[in-house]
């Protein structure tokens, strides 16, 4: 019997077929570089190319940009008595006056809201823009007297708009001032003194029916003035708190009935 010749080993099509793939491999990597490389998100048109850009651009931690819903939150803040005329509202015999203090507050009312991202209208007493208002929701800061009635007379007061479409928001934002403004200022709740003044507030009438709102006295001038005139920003973060646990959607408890 003879020996077979030696033959050389034939590539197989297994063999053939790796080598095709490792190559298409590599295609598509250095095309996928290539394409990264020019990227733009100028490319796409759209919102698509916004969300690109967004993915793409490194974020800071924690609260470094203001959520697109919150910024769209509009609130107004009525300063008590700012803008109307020769009616300062009540005035002390030191010379403080309502309508200085109540600005003070709504004005930091406004800045710290502000710094949370969110949309403020600061209003005058009866401010043009009142008519078919419409927000998240409407607050009026008010103070009361400086006459001395009693050792009682101190403490906050709070009144929902009547005129409201939706009262189960009205009585959320009433509860959720009443609990935040409370704990902050440590000032008790005299629900037993709120006048028609307050519970037929002008501004109630005024706005759109779909505005929650609420008016509230902040304090007495008298026995409450070392807190309003001397530390607004406390006031400020209490009113501040209540706004947000509203809007937040917060829980709380409900507001005493008289």
């Amino acid at each position: 019997m003879s020996t077979p010749a030696f033959r050389k080993p034939s590539r197989s099509n297994g063999g053939i077929r790796s080598g095709h793939i490792i190559q298409t491999v590599f295609s598509v990597a250095f095309l996928l570089a290539t394409l990264f490389t020019g990227f733009s998100p100028k490319m796409f048109s759209g919102n698509f190319g916004t969300i690109i850009s967004e993915l793409l651009t490194p974020q800071p931690e924690g609260n470094g940009t203001v959520p697109t819903t919150q910024k769209q939150v509009r609130i107004g803040v009525v300063s008590g008595h700012w803008g109307n005329g020769d009616d300062p509202g009540a005035v002390c015999p030191d010379g403080t006056n309502e309508k200085d203090v109540n600005l003070a507050i709504a004005s930091l009312v406004r800045q710290k809201l502000e710094a949370q991202g969110y949309t403020i209208d600061l209003l005058q007493e009866f401010d043009p823009r009142l008519d078919g208002y419409q927000a998240a929701l409407l607050l009026s800061i008010h103070s009361d007297t400086c006459d001395v009635i009693d050792a009682q007379a101190t403490g906050f007061k709070i009144a929902a708009s009547s005129y409201s479409r939706d009262p189960n928001l009205t009585d959320r934002l009433s509860a959720c001032l009443y609990d935040r403004y409370g704990s902050i200022t440590g000032l008790p709740y005299r629900a037993g003194s709120i006048t028609v003044n307050m519970t037929d507030y002008h501004a109630f009438r005024a706005i759109d029916p779909a505005t929650p709102a609420a008016i509230i006295e902040t304090g007495f001038l008298y026995l409450d003035h070392s807190l309003l005139v001397d530390h607004p920003d406390v006031v400020a973060d209490g009113l501040v708190a209540g706004v947000l646990c509203f809007v937040r959607s917060e829980s709380t408890q409900p507001i005493p009935t008289p």
